[in-house]
């Protein structure tokens, strides 16, 4: 029986990760130059960087790998915008019609900042995205929902509050968050650059960790409802770049008693060394390992256990190497 379940979940993972192996035969390096060659290129002609970034690349493919580079490396994010919008959420969380007004306003202003600056927010980076994919006769929509984090949306659906792209490639819809790819904002004030490739086409199951599209069609797959979105564990921007599909426990809060085994597991799309797998929590300034074992690893599928020794309340951060990939609340009763 066992042996069964597990052949299960290897079909399973494997169907999710097809869509991420699509593009493995596409050499992108010509795409990538092509970007990086364009470097600061001018908005003032939208048509004229669709050219140049596609003309010279043969398939959809490469020419959406060009366009997508370009716009996460030469666009910033705006503190200031993130801002607003942040509070404006607020103000209007009882009243998502307001608020919609307010957005579709405010929209405007995002736009002509994003022109004149090259700085924007969510909404402004899947706008550029769609234009210039439209330019290159790529068909591109812009996708709005709820982004997940450590400050949102974390155990139930708020307001709406981010927007990325679906893009059409041979026929196939695919997932990629541009604003995430580009960097993120340090202390709610910096715009920080750093390109975290994750979030390129990225597969559906993964994708909807921490994203979840107003219109569920976008979720492109059809097993993924709200509830596996706000009861699942935490994930980050590293858990994109690491390619990990947290698997067990599959919900954020866990429930268990002192010295009681909990099992932990996680599908990996990059091998993973064994050693490279830890479970910890902080204190204070302390980082404290778990003690982990019947670390098992198989088919990209790592699985491992520990026990808490202790009565309380944890929050256990999954770590590959030196990232945290997805994070965790133990409540440990006695036995």
């Amino acid at each position: 029986m066992k042996k069964a379940i597990y052949f299960i979940l290897f079909l399973v993972f494997n169907s999710t990760i097809a869509q991420v192996s699509d593009f493995k035969s596409i050499d992108f390096t010509i795409a990538n130059n092509t970007a990086k060659l364009n470097a600061g290129s001018s908005l003032d002609n939208l048509p004229l960087l669709a050219h140049n970034l596609t003309n010279k690349l043969d398939t959809d493919a490469e020419k959406f790998r060009a366009i997508y580079l370009w716009v996460c490396n030469n666009i910033k994010g705006d503190a200031t915008q993130h801002n607003k919008i942040s509070k404006k959420r607020k103000q209007f969380q009882n009243d998502s019609i307001q608020y919609m007004q307010w957005n579709n306003q405010y929209k405007k202003t995002v736009f002509k900042k994003l022109f004149k600056n090259k700085k924007t927010m969510c909404t402004g980076y899947a706008y550029l995205i769609k234009e210039l994919c439209f330019l290159a006769n790529i068909d591109c929509k812009i996708i709005n929902g709820y982004g997940r984090s450590t400050r949102a949306n974390i155990e139930r659906l708020e307001l709406a509050n981010h927007s990325w792209n679906a893009v059409k490639i041979n026929n196939k819809w695919y997932l990629c968050d541009a604003t995430w790819s580009s960097g993120y904002m340090s202390n709610e004030s910096t715009f920080v650059h750093a390109y975290n490739d994750g979030y390129f086409l990225t597969d559906p199951v993964l994708f909807a960790k921490n994203h979840y599209p107003i219109d569920t069609k976008w979720l492109l797959n059809e097993t993924l409802t709200a509830s596996n979105f706000t009861i699942a564990p935490i994930v980050y921007s590293k858990t994109f770049k690491h390619k990990i599909l947290p698997v067990s426990p599959k919900e954020l809060n866990v429930i268990t008693n002192k010295n009681e085994a909990v099992t932990f597991s996680f599908k990996s799309l990059k091998t993973v060394a064994n050693d490279n797998v830890s479970l910890i929590l902080f204190s204070g300034i302390n980082v404290i390992p778990f003690n982990i074992y019947d670390l098992k690893n198989e088919n990209n599928l790592v699985s491992f256990k520990t026990k808490f020794k202790y009565n309380g309340f944890y929050d256990v951060h999954l770590k590959i190497g030196k990232d945290i990939v997805a994070t965790y609340t133990i409540e440990v009763n006695k036995s």
